[in-house]
This record gives C-alpha cells, sequence and structure tokens, in this order.
C-alpha cells in the first residue's frame, strides 16, 4: 500500500495519512465511466468511439499516434490523469486527478489543412455552448482559444484548446483536437501556473460531474464540427463575436519578437484572424503570430 500511495503522489495526486483510518484524497473523485460519457452524448453517441485511459502523458500525443495506425473518425481519448500535457506555443498544460478533464478528438475532414482555418475558434464556441448549457453564462471566449471568465476583478483562465494537424495541405486531412478544463484550481497548481485561472466548479457552486461535461461537450462538438465541415468558420463568424470577451475592447498584443503593440478589437475576419485597430491602421493578426492581453 505505501508504494502505491508514493507512486500516486509522484503523479501529482494528493493523498493524506489519517492516523488510524488510513489514507484519504483530499476530496471525492468522480472517475471518467464510458457508459455514463456515451449517456450524456445523447442522440451523439453513436458517432464517437470512446477511450478512457487511467493514465497517459498527453491525450493529444497518444490520438496523433492512433491517428497514423488509422483508428476510425471521431475517436475520442479521455484521461483520468494526463502527466506531460501541451498547451499552444510550446506550453505545458498542468492538470491533476479530479481537478481537470483532458480529452482529444480526432475528427477527419475531406478538405486538406489549408481549408481548416478557423477551426480552433470553432471548437472553442461548442465548448462555451456546452457550459451556458449547464448554466455557466460567464463564460467566454479569448481568441483564439482560451475559455476564460471574468472575476476577483481579473479575467481568469477555465480552459484551453491545442490543435495538431495531419495530412496534406490540399487532400484529406485530420485534426487532433485537445482540450484540457479546469474543473478545481487548488493553491499548489495555482503557484504553478503563469496565469490567473479558475475552475469550473467554483464558477457553478458545486462540482460538476465530468462525465455528464464531456458527454454534453463532445455532443456540442460533433454539431459544431459537422457545419464546419459543410460551411467553413465564415458560417460561425456572426455568433462568435458574441461570445468573444475583448470584442470592442482595447488590448495589448504580445508579439513572438518580445515587441507590445496596443491596439482596439474590431471583429473576427472570415477566415478567423484578429482584426486590431492600431497606431497604423487596421491590421490582421493570425494565431501564431501573437498573445492578446486585455489592456485593463
Amino acid at each position: 500500500v505505501f508504494n502505491a500511495i508514493q507512486a500516486a503522489q509522484t503523479l501529482g495526486i494528493a493523498v493524506f495519512s489519517v492516523h488510524g483510518r488510513g489514507y484519504r484524497l483530499p476530496q471525492p473523485v468522480v472517475l471518467l465511466d464510458q457508459e455514463a460519457i456515451l449517456a450524456a452524448c445523447g442522440d451523439y453517441a453513436p458517432w464517437f468511439h470512446l477511450q478512457v485511459l487511467a493514465q497517459v502523458d498527453s491525450t493529444n500525443r497518444y490520438l496523433m499516434q492512433e491517428s497514423v495506425r488509422g483508428v476510425p473518425h471521431a475517436t475520442c481519448v479521455a484521461a483520468q490523469v494526463q502527466t506531460a500535457g501541451r498547451g499552444r506555443r510550446g506550453r505545458t498544460w498542468l492538470s491533476q486527478l479530479g481537478g481537470s478533464l483532458t480529452f482529444s478528438l480526432l475528427w477527419r475532414f475531406q478538405c486538406g489543412a489549408a481549408g481548416l482555418s478557423g477551426l480552433s475558434l470553432v471548437v472553442g464556441l461548442a465548448l462555451v455552448r456546452a457550459l451556458h448549457g449547464i448554466g455557466l453564462t460567464e463564460v467566454q471566449l479569448k481568441w483564439p482559444n482560451d475559455l476564460i471568465v471574468q472575476a476577483n476583478g481579473q479575467w481568469q483562465k477555465l480552459g484551453g484548446i491545442l490543435i495538431e494537424l495531419q495530412g496534406d495541405m490540399e487532400g484529406p486531412s485530420a485534426a487532433v483536437i485537445g482540450v484540457g478544463l479546469n474543473l478545481e484550481v487548488d493553491t499548489t497548481l495555482r503557484q504553478l501556473i503563469d496565469q490567473a485561472a479558475m475552475g469550473l466548479n467554483q464558477l457553478h457552486g458545486k462540482a460538476l460531474d465530468p462525465n455528464q461535461l464531456l458527454g454534453r461537450c463532445l455532443a456540442s462538438l460533433a454539431e459544431h464540427l459537422s457545419l464546419f465541415a459543410e460551411h467553413g468558420f465564415s458560417h460561425f463568424q456572426p455568433q462568435w463575436a458574441a461570445y468573444h470577451a475583448f470584442d470592442q475592447q482595447a488590448v495589448d498584443l504580445h508579439l513572438v519578437n518580445g515587441q507590445v503593440l496596443p491596439g482596439r478589437v474590431i471583429d473576427i475576419a472570415e477566415e478567423g484572424s484578429l482584426l486590431v485597430e492600431t497606431a497604423d491602421g487596421v491590421q490582421r493578426f493570425n494565431a501564431g503570430e501573437i498573445s492578446v492581453r486585455s489592456a485593463g
């Protein structure tokens, strides 16, 4: 038992020793359950090929490898514990047992990678609508791929998206869509994160069932990705701005060369780029070029 507890702690799982009673976790944990997740998908359940892993370094890395081996369209991999999650621009995505919902979804497209512009924005829209559907209507989007909420006088990150593409620029392609949602952000984890972060449980006022949450997210993703494959991002462009936290707001654009450029967000272009009014006029930025921060 002692060795098992030590192994759990190396994965970042806090375990308390209770004298005379054994060991316990800091709080109850609802584990992911394949049947419960698919039941929460509703009519979309037959679409998905779902795998629930006890432990994996990265659901995206795992599914990228499985995609090469030919796993079917709409394969989803969710992990109880993810030890080496990745975020945008090479960042690390930190997660913990019971405190995070981490999963990756493989979605195959007939078009090439060149035709998938705006995909991360559509994924964000699908997720924020799923969260609004369970009453978390305060959740907003930050271009290009963050879910945020304004609380305690600042913007707090609730989740993020990492998309990796396979295939030719012109031929059939596949996207591995990685999603990480914060359920709980304890003091230890908060000290390791380089920005303000918050858990969905705190926002909800009580613990969410991760199986219900994942099922609702998958159903919403299926609906939105199907429309995206048919119509592209332009179909969602007017709707996306309604959820954009920084729409018509003053922002600071952090460029890859370290420069900070002030401006005001004007809109999202038809292909998903950010339109910002700067001292040099309206400029267009793509996701890999900048990070956006509120000027406030």
